[in-house]
């Protein structure tokens, strides 16, 4: 496969010294998560600054791993660098118009018989998962309902455009929803960690399992907020008998492997945050 780079960011690689791959492989940059070890290799992820030719810098993703493969429907017996996938679907997302990450630069090469791959995407500027901004909430105070309101119909949009399109997450968890509050009140929603995206030919199907995921780890917003976020997905004021019956399914679901939470753990429960 050919080396992809982004003609956005060639110029500022290129300022940089990293316009190949042995030079992002070469980069000595600490891990902003720990490498994972499995899958007969590794995987790490390094947060990087880099300069900007007109002066100022712009934060990447540096992604690199070697031996970590997975079995892929194009590479069924030797299997394939996981971040293959990955990339496959930011550009299936992008192409659908799913807003997610951009990607900079990917990349697979051999050493010997080591199999490497290189991932960088550019950083989400001013974007908060939904999982840190909740225990900030939970800490300092809740913001305003109709502030929290806006932030869940633009969740809810983002996802109602992946289903239809038959794009199914797998793993929506909160910690992978990504929001920025603009300066003008605008909202934006960002979806990332796509490597176990699917395809499904039902949007019922994507809906059970997406929506599934997303209420089991978000138990610490209240059950009315809940409700709207999934009347906002669906894009109807009233439940209607098959709203009432996918409800009923992901409440049954959630309610076999719901977690524990303190009471007093609830948004809302404090004010006076408002992002």
């Amino acid at each position: 496969m050919k080396d992809f780079i982004n003609e956005r960011w060639r110029p500022i690689l290129a300022h940089n010294g990293l316009s190949d791959f042995d030079a992002l492989w070469k980069l000595k940059a600490d891990w902003f998560e720990e490498p994972n070890h499995r899958r007969g290799g590794w995987s790490g992820v390094s947060r990087c600054e880099l300069a900007l030719p007109g002066g100022g810098t712009r934060a990447i993703f540096l992604k690199r791993q070697e031996n970590h493969k997975a079995r892929l429907w194009t590479h069924p017996v030797r299997g394939a660098p996981t971040f293959l996938r990955e990339f496959r679907h930011i550009q299936h997302y992008r192409a659908c118009g799913v807003p997610t990450l951009e990607p900079v630069y990917f990349a697979m090469h051999k050493a010997g018989k080591d199999e490497r791959a290189i991932l960088v995407t550019e950083e989400l500027t001013g974007f908060v998962s939904m999982e840190d901004r909740v225990q900030r909430w939970l800490k300092d105070g809740a913001p305003t309902r109709p502030l929290r309101l806006r932030m869940l119909k633009a969740i809810a949009a983002l996802l109602r455009d992946m289903h239809a399109h038959g794009i199914q997450h797998n793993c929506f968890f909160p910690k992978h929803v990504f929001v920025r509050v603009n300066a003008d009140g605008g909202i934006e929603a960002r979806v990332i960690d796509l490597e176990k995206s699917r395809w499904r030919p039902s949007k019922t199907v994507c809906a059970i399992r997406d929506l599934y995921t997303l209420n089991y780890h978000s138990q610490m917003w209240s059950r009315s907020d809940r409700l709207w976020f999934f009347k906002s997905y669906l894009q109807v004021d009233r439940l209607t008998p098959f709203a009432k019956w996918l409800w009923r399914t992901i409440a049954a679901r959630s309610g076999r492997k719901r977690r524990i939470q303190p009471q007093a753990l609830a948004l809302g429960a404090k004010a006076g945050v408002t992002e």
